[in-house]
């Protein structure tokens, strides 16, 4: 048996690297792995697989930049107590295009706070993000939703083993660059690409030269699907190769990888979002930074990082060491909040426009 918990320290070299720092795509993704985290390929393999198997790691897959194929938004729903585990299962069980699922709270009562359920929507291009909320809206009962698109994005990855041990502050030298959403018109043939590539793994797939079945799948030989996966990757349309840990629930073991998921708000000026998103986004304990226009819901927030560990008061200073690094850089901030998550759902959100017109007719022909 092998070891499957994602602190055994042969798991934690291989998941420093697998986890965010496999950019683009690779045509032997494992041997990547391998390479930089110096644990022979083999090895790299077969934990992997069995992580995978035990659910240390929920899935191996190659993401895509769907915010460059797809309209998304982090959306905040205001649903009744008495409705709110009923609307979380919906989202999370029966739309295919609703990703994160997160019931988050405050530690007092500020604005949002009334905002209970939190999650990310993504449609196809050519599909509105305001009618899709509002079909959902009618089937779990919500009283009001706040769509939040992403105007930039300033930090983007998992990272979570490589992550525990950053102090407070820790940043890179250099402001995060951001990274605007790019549309990306696809053929017929590039979509078969993306969606080979973009399926999950199973274990037994988890082998080298891992793409030749995909390529059959998709109906080209190894080379020509290489080379459009290659096409695709410089049109910015291709994310990480990446094990995704499972950081919500316990392992079978009864191992934590995290405890605590902070989504933290800043109101920063209007006019200066680039800069302040680059502030934030440039500290490493961040797992995702962007700039997206709250509203005055929760007091015109227009930063927002998400950051996760095992101890509270440890992400408490992290965000107290990026307030402090705001105000030394000379950045104010008139409102700053942070949304703590609980019950969560994490799964891919469907991009395909086949599988959303057919989802549309769906919902047309259901009684709510």
């Amino acid at each position: 048996m092998l070891p499957v918990e994602h602190n055994d320290p042969v798991n934690a070299k291989i998941l420093a690297i697998s986890e965010d720092k496999i950019q683009g795509f690779v045509r032997e993704p494992f041997e990547a792995i391998a390479e930089r985290s110096g644990v022979p390929v083999n090895v790299v393999m077969a934990r992997i697989a069995a992580m995978l198997r035990a659910g240390t790691v929920r899935r191996v897959r190659q993401t895509l930049l769907a915010t460059n194929l797809a309209d998304g938004a982090l959306v905040a729903w205001k649903v009744s107590p008495e409705r709110i585990d009923a609307a979380f299962d919906y989202m999370s069980q029966q739309d295919p295009f609703s990703g994160h699922v997160v019931l988050r709270s405050t530690d007092s009562v500020t604005p949002g706070a009334e905002y209970k359920l939190w999650t990310t929507l993504k449609v196809p291009r050519g599909f509105s993000l305001q009618r899709h909320g509002e079909i959902l809206a009618d089937r779990v009962g919500a009283d009001h939703f706040r769509l939040m698109p992403a105007k930039g994005i300033f930090t983007l990855g998992v990272g979570h083993v490589r992550r525990k041990t950053i102090e407070p502050g820790t940043r890179a030298e250099q402001p995060a660059k951001m990274a605007a959403a790019q549309r990306a018109q696809l053929s017929d043939i590039e979509w078969r690409v993306l969606l080979a590539l973009k399926r999950e793994f199973t274990p037994e797939e988890i082998q080298e030269s891992p793409w030749i079945a995909r390529a059959a799948e998709a109906g080209l030989s190894i080379e020509e699907f290489c080379a459009f996966a290659e096409a695709l990757n410089g049109r910015k349309v291709i994310g990480r190769f990446s094990t995704f840990l499972e950081h919500v629930k316990p392992s079978t073991g009864g191992v934590r990888v995290t405890r605590f998921n902070a989504l933290f708000h800043w109101a920063a000026p209007a006019g200066r979002e680039v800069e302040a998103g680059g502030e934030v986004g440039r500290h490493q304990i961040l797992t995702h930074c962007y700039w997206r226009e709250a509203g005055p819901e929760f007091r015109n927030v227009n930063i927002m990082a998400v950051a996760h560990g095992t101890d509270k008061q440890l992400l408490l200073e992290h965000k107290r060491a990026i307030d402090e690094h705001l105000a030394s850089v000379g950045i104010p901030v008139s409102y700053t909040n942070v949304f703590w998550g609980g019950r969560s759902e994490i799964k891919p959100s469907e991009i395909s426009p086949l599988v959303y017109r057919e989802w549309l007719r769906e919902m047309e022909t259901q009684p709510a």
